[in-house]
């Protein structure tokens, strides 16, 4: 949820409705959006984009621990509002702040929320080193997850993943950047251009189970994560392609995963 795109009591009621109608199993992802242009489309100055997001989380989050809701600041102003709505998941569901800069993940560790990165091994191992040096330990809780993203395609063998995954990329990236190419604007920087240039950066996980289940193993351990989150349907990737991954990932690789992962996490950082 791009909250800048929100007045934060809309999304506070958007929040706790899905949750509600999810029986308690809402992951909520909030962000304050990464493309300038398209806050401007909703008259949101992207100079002002991180002090109207900080406020607005921090309405959400307060909104969801009182029943009665007062708040002044530079963006948002609002008095005595009677809050009667609430989450099942106390005090919220679990928070996702996506993050591709160290200094980002400062905000995230010190009201600790968990994060989702971008971007190549190293890039993601500066963000969650920055996150453990700002997270305090509270005495009942445990760090929360620092993830990464990334696009998985399994087949039988390494050529057919990847003559899946190629086309697909290219319908995603085309896709994804469409207001870039259309307004001669940068593309986004952590974006790899090409299919071949995301397998070099680790970007797309493509290949049999054993290759991806090695390139996985690896990169947990380069990019200090904790979480991985998968996207497996993406571009025109033939669903059939989509639900193979989701079996494979289910018999094969999860339970391999399981076992030998958080040994070699642990490992990193002791």
């Amino acid at each position: 949820m791009l909250l800048n795109l929100y007045h934060p009591l809309r999304a506070f009621e958007e929040i706790c409705m899905l949750d509600q109608l999810s029986g308690g199993r809402l992951d909520l992802g909030i962000g304050r959006g990464a493309v300038p242009l398209e806050l401007l489309f909703f008259g949101v100055s992207p100079s002002e984009a991180q002090d109207r997001y900080s406020e607005a989380a921090e309405i959400v989050l307060k909104a969801m621990e009182t029943d009665t809701l007062t708040y002044c600041g530079r963006h948002f102003s609002i008095s005595d509002v009677p809050i009667t709505l609430s989450p099942i998941q106390k005090p919220y569901p679990p928070l996702w702040y996506g993050t591709t800069k160290p200094e980002t993940a400062q905000w995230a560790a010190e009201n600790s929320i968990n994060i989702a990165c971008v971007g190549k091994s190293n890039a993601i191992r500066a963000i969650t080193d920055a996150y453990r040096a700002h997270w305090k330990t509270p005495a009942t809780q445990d760090m929360p997850q620092l993830g990464m993203v990334r696009i998985v395609v399994i087949a039988g063998s390494d050529f057919e993943a990847r003559a899946l995954a190629a086309p697909a990329y290219a319908r995603w990236f085309k896709t994804f950047t469409f207001l870039s190419r259309t307004r001669n604007l940068p593309v986004p920087p952590n974006l790899p251009k090409s299919f071949e240039q995301a397998l070099d950066d680790g970007f797309c996980l493509v290949g049999s189970p054993s290759t991806v289940r090695e390139m996985l193993k690896r990169q947990v351990v380069e990019a200090g994560v904790t979480y991985i989150m998968c996207q497996l349907a993406f571009g025109d990737l033939p669903l059939a392609a989509s639900l193979q991954t989701i079996s494979i990932m289910r018999s094969t690789i999860i339970p391999d995963f399981t076992r030998q992962v958080p040994d070699l996490v642990q490992s990193e950082h002791h």
